[in-house]
């Protein structure tokens, strides 16, 4: 079943997600609870790396696929209206997972892949950035592992557990979460998370 072309991921496919995690009870200790805001996150990278992927295959030019990921960038960083003061940090945590996603994407359709590093040595840069507290440089480090990933390195989670909890092992997330879109683009339906 594939989507035209024209539609890679839609603000009523986010809103759908949101309304899920809105209406369920949510525990983030529990798996249900987990696997649903992981599949929210999943379901935005994947549409990322289907974008990602047309710009490989040039059924999409660069401006367009750049187009493309600005818009669900738009659409999954948008300020969500929640009550739950709970449920908007996971939701944020979901957004800033996604957020060097979007960086790496844009990064690589404009640039190509990364080449001075590898994306363990690009992940240890970040978090020394990090720790210095220069967010952009750290961010800039993560996007470019990211570009290695979309290009086919392969990410091991275990380096999100060696650095110092923070933004980085967030983005880390992200990019784990990439990284699964660009080797399986299957779109997560919605029912499947039941």
């Amino acid at each position: 079943m594939s989507e035209p072309p024209q539609e890679f991921y839609s603000e009523e496919r986010w809103q759908n997600w949101v309304d899920r995690i809105k209406d369920e009870e949510i525990d983030p200790e529990d798996e249900d609870s987990a696997r649903l805001l992981l599949n929210l996150q999943d379901d935005a990278a994947i549409a990322v790396a289907k974008i990602v992927s047309a710009y490989d295959d040039e059924t999409l030019d660069q401006e367009t696929a750049l187009e493309e990921i600005a818009d669900i960038r738009e659409i999954v960083l948008s300020e969500v209206d929640f009550e739950d003061e709970e449920k908007l940090m996971l939701i944020d945590g979901v957004q800033t997972s996604l957020v060097c996603v979007f960086y790496a994407a844009e990064e690589f359709i404009a640039n190509g892949p990364a080449e001075e590093a590898s994306v363990e040595e690009y992940i240890r840069a970040a978090a020394d950035a990090e720790a210095e507290e220069d967010l952009d440089a750290a961010l800039g480090y993560v996007a470019q592992a990211g570009t290695r990933i979309i290009d086919g390195d392969e990410l091991d989670i275990s380096i999100a557990e060696e650095v110092e909890y923070g933004l980085v092992t967030e983005w880390v997330n992200g990019l784990d979460s990439l990284q699964s879109a660009m080797s399986d683009p299957e779109v997560v339906e919605e029912d499947e998370a039941e």
